[in-house]
């Protein structure tokens, strides 16, 4: 799913261009590739990756030359002293020098910058998983936030009806005046559960535009189906892009470790100069070659290539202690997920089908005059809050399905 949509993105990102915001009915899979094309953080990532692929360019080569001007031998002292023209040993002089770092070196230097660009480029890969995980879970929180609200919206007038008609409930002697109140109260109840469900929408609203651009997105479509695989998943665990960035940052570690091992051999440099003297006596021109000394290498270069290496070893046990928690993560998932699917076929099976056959009851009784209203109303209530727990455990079954497949499928996926 990552692989066309992210390389639009990319392409996108990286050329600048922002995308006008849209706000036609999203479906799932449409928010998903309005995301992969509008998120910021995404975009960020491709542009710290271009930026890495053009340092590339300077690596290895060699440091710019050096221009050097000077006067040499110039007199302070003595009979001739201040007077440069009367002997022959003063001149203007103007060289120029190039360094050249040993093969090695420069070599290291490349190799760590292949692996600046396959870092930057794991995080962009990453960066694309989390867009589309978040944006998944985003849409489906806004679809069941719509559900529960319009469970409550259905049900809110029937309950007001029955609400308006105790008082004559309590006139023709079948109910009490101080249940006429606790039906009014539950209707308040009820209108302070609506305002937390139009609060919901409205927070899954502005998560979902946060990854999408649309300033108001309206989703379409049925909530997707994630079949989790469990034994895929698993498998699918050393080639997660979670692990991508930790994987690149040992390739970054090795090649500091040669840069460092490059400093016990010598490096060069070259130089030449024009020595310009009184015409009397004639210029000069010279030449010569520089070459470093690593005599010191236990002390100086040994200490800096086992810091080195160290901290390769370090960059390595992080590598296998991120892929020792995504493991333990999903496994967290794959539990929970279990336990709320159970729940789920709870509640749909057993909790709201008797807050149902209640309210059937209820209402049946209330017809042979062996209930009031007021039993009718709690019956109903019950059921909206039995349907929203079916609701809310559905969601979660539907969150953890999108979570665990697209979290943890393969990166060649």
């Amino acid at each position: 799913m990552i692989g066309a949509a992210l390389s639009g993105a990319i392409l996108l990102a990286s050329i600048g261009i922002a995308l006008p915001a849209r706000a036609d009915p999203l479906t799932f899979e449409e928010a998903i590739s309005r995301a992969q094309e509008n998120a910021p953080s995404l975009r960020a990532r491709a542009l710290g990756a271009d930026a890495s692929r053009a340092a590339r360019a300077a690596a290895g080569a060699l440091p710019d030359p050096k221009l050097s001007l000077g006067v040499d031998s110039f007199p302070i002292s003595g009979p001739l002293a201040f007077q440069p023209s009367r002997d022959n040993f003063t001149w203007v002089r103007i060289g120029i020098s190039q360094d050249i770092p040993n093969p090695a070196k420069r070599r290291a230097q490349r190799t760590r910058a292949d692996a600046d660009i396959a870092v930057a480029e794991a995080g962009t890969v990453l960066e694309a998983r989390t867009v589309e995980v978040d944006t998944a879970i985003a849409w489906i929180t806004l679809a069941y936030a719509q559900k529960r609200l319009a469970v409550v919206e259905a049900v809110r007038p029937k309950l007001d009806r029955l609400v308006r008609t105790t008082p004559s409930a309590v006139a023709a002697g079948n109910a009490r005046p101080g249940q006429t109140l606790a039906g009014r109260q539950s209707i308040a109840e009820l209108d302070d559960r609506l305002d937390e469900l139009n609060a919901d929408v409205g927070r899954a609203r502005a998560e979902l535009t946060r990854w999408t651009g649309d300033p108001a997105p309206q989703i379409a479509g049925p909530v997707p189906d994630f079949a989790v695989n469990e034994a895929t998943l698993r498998a699918s665990i050393d080639t997660n892009p979670l692990l991508g960035p930790p994987q690149a940052r040992i390739a970054q570690a090795a090649a500091d470790v040669r840069l460092a091992e490059a400093d016990r051999q010598s490096d060069f440099g070259v130089e030449a100069a024009y020595q310009h003297r009184d015409p009397r006596f004639g210029d000069y021109v010279s030449a010569g070659v520089t070459v470093s000394l690593p005599f010191f290498t236990r002390r100086r270069q040994g200490a800096a290539i086992a810091v080195r290496q160290a901290e390769a070893n370090k960059v390595d046990a992080e590598r296998e202690a991120a892929r020792r928690e995504l493991a333990a993560n999903l496994e967290a998932g794959l539990a929970d997920h279990t336990m709320h699917h159970e729940q789920w076929m709870r509640s749909r099976r057993t909790i709201e089908p008797l807050a149902r056959e209640r309210v059937d009851l209820e209402t049946a009784s209330y017809g042979a005059g062996r209930a009031t209203l007021i039993d009718v109303v709690d019956a109903h209530i019950a059921l909206v809050a039995a349907t929203l727990t079916t609701l809310d455990r559905e969601a979660l079954v539907e969150i953890d399905g999108a979570r665990l497949t697209l979290t943890y499928r393969s990166a060649t996926r």
